[in-house]
């Protein structure tokens, strides 16, 4: 009866569930489109690229995906991604063939994305750390902003970077156009204040329709407000990929991939219901692949799955995929029916909104939060935010990962050596600390504590520090307890054999304790366990300080 009843209200009691869905999706339209093209123009392709890449991926998304409510189609970070990419391939910014650019490079993304999943690669998500995303889309953020910087003025600047490009900002104020940063300004204040008075309201929508307005009634291009221009009207066509540009592309389209996927699989965990199905990382790797290069085909750039948007579906109490098909569906209906209305639209309104909805992925809070916690992290942070602004971010990228991994390597390569005690009148083993100076240890007996797997990386490490911990200790037996060590690699078992023949010509009997099956069974197979002997062999450290405290010459 109990499983009835949940499978009831998960199913959203019919017309009742489809009616918030479809309410969630018009929300989602008057949030997303304007943002969608907005993002198209941070690529530097045309606006109408973004309404398709809001139709096309969404619909595949909607009908392959595992997520109910993730919502699939431009963020800002594959938009910048996406525009730097394209800026290296297409660098006079030909209209024709930054559209071929664009659908080739999603085109790679997807298959990308698909043979992932045919690998079952959806681990990969996890190779970029939280603090090293943090540092990224912070680098990010502030890339973004300042790229709109000139569009908010009125004036235009040739791109070298970002510190060069805030020195030519500068130089060309003077050239403001003050109708255009009027423009701007009410643009940012109908989006702050709506966004702070009614989070997740339909701003974008009201910013961009005040922009159409003000250009109809008021004639704002004879002023120097310059606008989007026309907007083919009607359904996308085909757009075949350019095998040409595979080459050049590639190594742009495998950051992007991995940055579509990780953006992805986050905001699907992060907004799962309580009675969702789990995010499946595989099958999002196939769905996410198959969006991106059907929407190829029809004149998308690169999508994946946005934070604030899938918000926007969730809070207007969307329940399903139909949340999206329904947004989609007001895609379609404006490409066929509003474009020349589009065209009407100010590239200020549009940089507005960008900046808008950019500055969120810039979190001082969050910065501050991992710095409380381990200066470490916070140190990789503000290497991969600094690598986005000092190499670009494709390379912010590599950058990001490399110190995901080089962390993940310094975190693994120092394995924690712990010397047991005892907690003096009861049963309790722990490691040796100031905060328990009266654990008692057994004169001759030295128990050591290796936590973590070790392997060629660490072996030499962990050898160093035991025989360190011997020299001081001066032991008659070691004992290794090995209940922490998962697992052994052969490096670390030659150490670990070598070890064994040295604490011998110290005088030392080397014992092993608390060993793991797949542990047990190497030591066996290398014949390191007919050496030591069953007796040498204990089931726990307990087991050892019995044995030992047994012997005829224990004892101070």
């Amino acid at each position: 009866m109990t499983h009835k009843a949940g499978a009831t209200g998960a199913a959203g009691s019919g017309t009742g569930g489809l009616r918030l869905d479809i309410v969630a999706g018009l929300t989602a339209a008057a949030v997303v489109l304007p943002k969608a093209m907005a993002y198209a123009t941070v690529a530097g392709l045309p606006v109408a690229v973004g309404l398709y890449t809001a139709f096309v991926p969404m619909v595949i998304y909607a009908l392959l995906g595992s997520s109910r409510v993730l919502n699939v189609s431009s963020t800002t970070t594959l938009a910048i991604l996406a525009g730097t990419q394209l800026g290296l391939v297409v660098p006079d910014g030909d209209p024709a063939l930054l559209v071929t650019a664009g659908a080739t490079l999603a085109a790679l993304v997807g298959v990308i994305l698909i043979l992932a999943g045919v690998l079952r690669l959806g681990f990969v998500a996890n190779f970029i750390s939280t603090p090293v995303l943090t540092g990224f889309k912070a680098g990010i953020g502030l890339v973004i902003v300042l790229d709109q910087v000139p569009k908010l003025l009125g004036i235009h600047i040739h791109k070298e970077g970002f510190l060069r490009d805030i020195l030519s900002i500068a130089q060309q104020l003077p050239e403001t156009s003050l109708v255009t940063l009027a423009v701007a300004a009410a643009t940012l204040i109908v989006l702050i204040g709506m966004e702070w008075r009614w989070p997740h309201s339909p701003a974008p929508l009201v910013a961009v329709g005040g922009g159409i307005a003000a250009v109809w009634l008021l004639g704002l291009p004879a002023l120097g407000v310059s606008t989007v221009g026309l907007i083919p009207q009607g359904l996308p066509s085909l757009t075949l990929p350019d095998i040409d540009l595979v080459q050049q592309l590639l190594p742009g389209a495998l950051g992007i991939a991995l940055m579509s996927f990780t953006e992805s699989i986050a905001a699907g965990r992060a907004f799962a219901g309580r009675d969702d199905p789990p995010v499946n990382a595989n099958r999002e790797l196939l769905a996410s692949g198959a969006a991106n290069l059907g929407g190829a085909l029809l004149g998308a750039m690169p999508a994946g799955g946005g934070t604030s948007q899938t918000a926007v579906v969730r809070a207007a109490g969307g329940r399903t995929q139909k949340a999206s098909l329904v947004t989609a569906g007001v895609a379609a209906a404006t490409m066929l029916l509003l474009a020349p209305v589009l065209g009407l639209l100010p590239h200020a309104t549009l940089a507005a909104v960008v900046i808008v909805y950019s500055v969120g992925l810039i979190q001082p809070a969050e910065f501050a939060a991992i710095r409380k916690v381990r200066t470490m992290e916070f140190r990789w942070a503000l290497i991969a935010g600094i690598g986005v602004l000092a190499l670009g971010t494709l390379q912010g990228i590599v950058v990001a990962i490399i110190v995901s991994l080089i962390g993940l390597a310094s975190q693994e390569a120092r394995p924690q050596l712990h010397v047991i005690g005892r907690k003096r009148g009861a049963d309790v083993l722990r490691p040796l600390s100031p905060e328990h100076p009266d654990d008692e240890t057994f004169p001759g007996l030295l128990i050591v504590r290796p936590e973590g797997r070790i392997f060629f990386v660490n072996a030499q490490l962990v050898a160093e520090g035991i025989s360190a911990l011997v020299d001081e200790h001066k032991p008659r037996v070691l004992v290794l307890d090995m209940s922490r060590v998962p697992d052994i690699e052969y490096s670390a078992l030659q150490a670990l054999i070598e070890g064994e023949r040295r604490a011998t010509e110290r005088g030392a009997t080397l014992w092993l304790a608390g060993l793991n099956p797949g542990v047990l069974e190497v030591v066996r197979n290398c014949g390191l366990a007919d050496r030591l002997g069953r007796e040498r062999l204990l089931f726990n450290d307990r087991v050892a300080i019995e044995r030992y405290l047994a012997l005829p010459s224990a004892g101070p």
